[in-house]
């Protein structure tokens, strides 16, 4: 099965819908009619489509488990064709696309089993997915080519050259999947006032992003929220919230992280874990969603 731990649990909608066409107009008769010898054709095929959501990754075997939150399945006649249509939501970390045509699917064969006896011209058609949305799909495919980036590593080893910067230079490879160039690379040691010199005028320079990374644990070198705290003028608590939970919910310790975020004028300020897997959860955590900021401080609406 594809790894999902590093997604988050958001809203999933898939749609999907399946044909089943008859050959002679006494055959939907007799469905519209209840008059089916095997019984409600409808509401037989209903619950069955039902079942087909629920098991899916019972007999698809790449198939996630998931919570099934909503199924709706409808019927709409025309002529001799029955199309079904199955709506599945759920709030997990994969979409429902193939529990939407699994359901589609389980409630066609059901309708072409229970109408066979009586009608030997029964076949399926055009089992698909007509919509999905949800997750990072969404909004993966948008790119922010007009903002930019300062990237600030907050290390006295990596600033000694005694060890080797990896999680400034994961930064600067997640940026690049959206289209953000980084500008500014920067190596400071962990002092407090190198730290907030460098934010002031990286800020004074007019980059969109400004990503610190180290200095927000525990150790008594761990100063860079310190630094950096003074300086925002608009604080955004709910990003960091969001990494933290995103971090805890994959390793015991992510609730120890300082990190702070907000605005320094016009730059957004994100100060992130110093170790590469720490900033690879929190950049997953966040981005591309926390994005949408600059078009909501731009004026458009949520």
């Amino acid at each position: 099965m594809v790894n999902i731990t590093r997604k988050s649990s958001t809203l999933r909608i898939a749609i999907a819908s399946a044909t089943v066409k008859v050959s002679r107009r006494e055959t939907i008769d007799a469905v519209l009619q209840r008059k089916i010898p095997k019984g409600d054709v409808f509401e037989f095929a209903r619950a069955a489509g039902l079942f087909g959501v629920k098991r899916t990754s019972d007999v698809i075997p790449d198939c996630h488990p998931l919570p099934v939150e909503y199924t709706s399945i409808t019927y709409d006649v025309q002529d001799l064709s029955i199309l079904i249509t199955v709506e599945v939501h759920t709030i997990y970390k994969t979409g429902v696309e193939v529990e939407a045509m699994h359901g589609a699917s389980v409630t066609a064969l059901t309708i072409y089993d229970m109408l066979k006896p009586i009608d030997k011209g029964v076949e399926i058609q055009n089992i698909r997915l007509v919509e999905k949305h949800g997750g990072k799909s969404d909004i993966r495919k948008l790119t922010y080519p007009e903002l930019s980036a300062a990237v600030v590593v907050c290390s006295d080893s990596v600033y000694q050259k005694t060890t080797e910067d990896r999680s400034g230079r994961a930064i600067i490879a997640s940026l690049e999947n959206f289209g953000i160039a980084t500008k500014r690379y920067e190596i400071v040691p962990d002092e407090i006032e190198l730290i907030r010199a460098k934010a002031i005028e990286l800020s004074n320079a007019g980059y969109s992003l400004l990503l610190f990374t180290g200095g927000t644990g525990l150790s008594p070198r761990d100063v860079t929220p310190e630094a950096v705290e003074p300086l925002i003028d608009r604080n955004i608590e709910g990003i960091m919230e969001t990494a933290r939970r995103y971090g805890q919910e994959r390793m015991p310790y992510a609730m120890l992280s300082r990190g702070i975020s907000g605005f320094i004028k016009d730059t957004l300020v994100l100060t992130l874990p110093g170790s590469k897997n720490g900033v690879t959860e929190f950049m997953d955590a966040l981005f591309p969603q926390v994005l949408h900021l600059f078009d909501v401080k731009g004026g458009q609406k949520h």
